[in-house]
């Protein structure tokens, strides 16, 4: 038998909780369809700033770009956060363009402060170990019946499974704290300290705006100076290499091949895409 990590409770994670907003109303489910659709609801219904929606398992988890997370019971983190803010609208738009990244860098340090384990981030919003997935963020937005606007920042982190508890398809790609580390984790101590990490990187963002989050999240972005192939929603795909986080968070993409005349390459800003990171050798034109 596999040795198992605390189960999430409500005592273990309000006993180290030290925010300030989020985490003060917890949701906790043995297992619900996906947090981010049950935190959706509890949001339109007017649930306040910071609350949280947490379940050990899920029956329909959802990652980025419409793709299914896995989502055994009993093993990982699968939490989503209700986030609302008043800025004005002159400044509403790159905050919402920074959310996901700041919450992936928050995300990250939770990780490395937790298990003392190094995450790198992959653009817009998933943590790599190694160049395997070991955690993801989904953002989704709404407003209520009195159109107050809402956000839902959903995470998957993967923590105490082994290969053995994905499925053939995804065991390449992905690892969990556990397979890192060879320890167990109390995830009642990871939620409270990515609610913190997380609180931070949005009163940062939400005071002082992106410099400093994106200089943070610029530190441990490994996507920046890579060959990339880019896949966009329409069916699109190209080539290149990542040259820079804009202003507003997208990602600047030289495409190739080069132009043989000498002149600059064509290049694209993109807010939403899926980034698969090559070796130089698998750019083709």
């Amino acid at each position: 038998m596999k040795p198992s990590s605390p189960p999430l409770t409500l005592d273990g994670i309000r006993s180290l909780l030290d925010t300030q907003a989020l985490g003060a109303r917890i949701e906790l489910h043995q297992q619900v369809d996906s947090t981010n659709r049950a935190a959706f609801a509890l949001a339109q219904a007017g649930a306040e700033h910071g609350t949280v929606v947490v379940a050990e398992g899920q029956t329909q988890g959802r990652g980025r770009l419409g793709r299914a997370w896995h989502s055994p019971p009993g093993l990982n983190l699968y939490c989503s956060i209700i986030v609302k803010t008043s800025l004005p609208a002159t400044r509403f738009s790159q905050w919402l363009s920074w959310l996901p990244l700041a919450a992936a860098l928050g995300a990250s340090e939770a990780v490395e402060g937790t298990a003392l384990l190094q995450t790198d981030l992959k653009w817009p919003n998933d943590l790599l170990v190694r160049e395997r997935k070991i955690g993801g963020i989904l953002c989704e937005s709404g407003s209520t019946a009195s159109s107050t606007p809402f956000q839902v920042v959903g995470i998957g982190l993967n923590v105490n499974g082994t290969g053995d508890d994905f499925p053939p398809d995804l065991r390449a790609a992905s690892t969990t704290i556990r397979q890192e580390t060879g320890r167990l984790l109390d995830r009642n101590h990871l939620l409270s300290r990515l609610l913190l990490e997380i609180e931070h990187c949005l009163t940062e963002l939400t005071a002082e705006g992106s410099r400093r989050i994106a200089m943070a999240y610029t530190r441990r972005c490994i996507t920046l100076g890579r060959h990339v192939r880019v896949l966009l929603a329409g069916g699109e795909e190209f080539t290149g290499i990542a040259e820079a986080i804009e202003p507003d968070g997208s990602l600047q993409v030289s495409k190739y091949p080069r132009p043989a005349d000498g002149r600059r390459s064509d290049v694209r800003s993109l807010r939403t895409a899926d980034i698969v990171h090559v070796r130089p050798g698998e750019i083709t034109a």
